[in-house]
């Protein structure tokens, strides 16, 4: 539906059965960092999910950019000075001297958060792509923005968690605000994004509304109880669930929910965290949601056509992360791919189907239908106590992050086609195996020695056809 109905902010681009400004940032050097041996998060993943963006031609349809940095005082637009110190300094060389042993306890780095070879630099590029995308929105340049990369929901001010390190989300929100009233956060990861929660616990400018598995599950957070304090009491909205969740379901309380949100919030933009480890099959996960039960989110999300910005998140079965953000991509620019993949660099990940949709798990829904209208009925009471739209008043507009401009990528540039042959990448189910092509300088930053802007051959138009609302 368009939110001109709802009194909200309307883009020029028109209703859902229009096409959307869209624009992606993508760092071709994001797949080389590499968090150690056994270690669920592979930003790999994130590669993966462009190359078949590439394949697919969805690169066409958007504008491509590589993200500015984020620097040291954009990222204490939110964290801690001594904690940014921390981050731009540490290496697994130094990690056990003097100055930085003392400090890892303290923020809660080490285990689920290990100091790897250019942490920082992956943190600049994560934060990075969502500062830039909120900058892109905030111009009005694009209807929806999506920064894979991004996402990293659990980092607190002065602490990592739960893989993540620096709050993108949170910039993203922070420059966001500069120029709109109200931003809507919405999350789909399995986890809580208690991260962001917390960041906004106390404001009505942000409204945090977090779908996750509760109970016995990392991070803990997330009770429908716990609904924001002070200014934002109410502006704080938890669905908890059990395991099993699978698109009917999920979809059931994910429309009505957002829509009364929308509604009665009317934000300015919205912001959607689309962590892939609420999908069936995944290594960390419990949820069942198919790639197009997970996407249905997106697609509601653009019918409102309210500014948008889409990050990535969780999601550790990386041939199935690749599968849904590839999608999500095609959702956003408004066009349903064909279900058999393109030949790609990593074919062989996606056997024995190579197929870009994947079939829910035979498990049981644990989710039941009292349960589920149970929280429902809460949840829809609870917005009920919403004051609509919430008035704020600007003194004085902030000034817009200036990105320095960067041409927009090429990339229909294609090198010959690589066959792959089953030395970079292991594709059994631990994808354990330590990306070959991983290249640092002295500086801890990466080098782009792996272009993943070329593809192979020429991609066939016909491998999609333009989305019906």
């Amino acid at each position: 539906m368009d939110s001109s109905a709802l009194g909200g902010v309307s883009l020029p681009s028109g209703p859902d059965a229009k096409k959307r400004r869209v624009t992606y940032f993508y760092e071709p050097t994001i797949g080389d960092y590499y968090y150690g041996q056994g270690h669920p998060m592979k930003p790999h993943r994130i590669r993966m999910a462009h190359n078949l963006i590439v394949h697919y031609a969805l690169h066409r349809r958007m504008e491509i950019n590589r993200p500015f940095p984020a620097g040291p005082d954009d990222i204490r637009r939110f964290h801690s000075d001594d904690y940014v110190d921390f981050l731009a300094s540490v290496t697994p060389d130094t990690l056990h001297d003097h100055t930085h042993a003392r400090h890892l306890k303290r923020f809660n780095v080490g285990e689920d958060c290990p100091v790897f070879d250019g942490i920082f630099g992956f943190c600049q590029a994560s934060a990075g792509g969502s500062i830039g995308a909120a900058v892109k929105l905030n111009r009005k340049d694009a209807d929806i923005a999506i920064n894979w990369a991004g996402g990293l929901h659990h980092a607190k001010k002065s602490e990592a968690s739960g893989f993540c390190y620096v709050n993108d989300i949170v910039l993203g929100i922070l420059e966001l605000l500069k120029v709109h009233r109200r931003v809507l956060y919405i999350d789909i990861d399995i986890h809580h994004g208690d991260g962001v929660e917390e960041a906004f616990f106390t404001t009505d400018r942000v409204m945090t509304v977090s779908f996750h598995k509760f109970g016995d599950f990392f991070p803990g957070t997330g009770h429908i109880k716990d609904i924001g304090v002070g200014q934002g009491k109410y502006y704080a909205l938890n669905v908890p669930l059990n395991d099993g969740m699978d698109d009917e379901s999920f979809r059931g309380l994910f429309r009505p929910i957002i829509q009364k949100v929308m509604e009665s919030y009317q934000p300015d933009a919205v912001v959607l965290q689309c962590g892939a480890d609420s999908l069936a099959g995944d290594r960390l996960g419990c949820f069942n949601l198919s790639v197009k039960g997970h996407a249905d989110c997106l697609h509601f999300l653009r019918s409102f056509n309210v500014p948008l910005m889409v990050l990535g998140g969780g999601g550790y079965t990386m041939r199935n992360v690749a599968r849904c953000w590839c999608y999500e991509t095609a959702v956003a620019v408004g066009v349903e791919p064909d279900n058999k993949l393109p030949y790609n660099e990593y074919y062989e990940y996606f056997g024995p189907d190579y197929t870009l949709h994947i079939e829910p798990s035979p498990i049981e829904n644990q989710n039941s239908s009292k349960d589920l209208e149970k929280i429902r009925t809460m949840l829809l009471e609870q917005l009920s106590r919403l004051p609509h739209a919430p008035s704020v008043q600007f003194q004085t507009t902030p000034p817009i992050t200036q990105v320095p401009e960067e041409a927009e990528e090429d990339m229909d540039r294609r090198p010959k086609r690589r066959i792959w042959d089953g030395e970079d990448y292991e594709s059994d189910a631990d994808e354990d195996e330590k990306p070959r092509h991983r290249s640092l300088n002295t500086g801890g930053q990466p080098m782009a020695n792996f272009d993943m802007r070329g593809i192979t051959d020429k991609v066939k138009e016909e491998n999609m056809t333009d989305a019906h609302p």
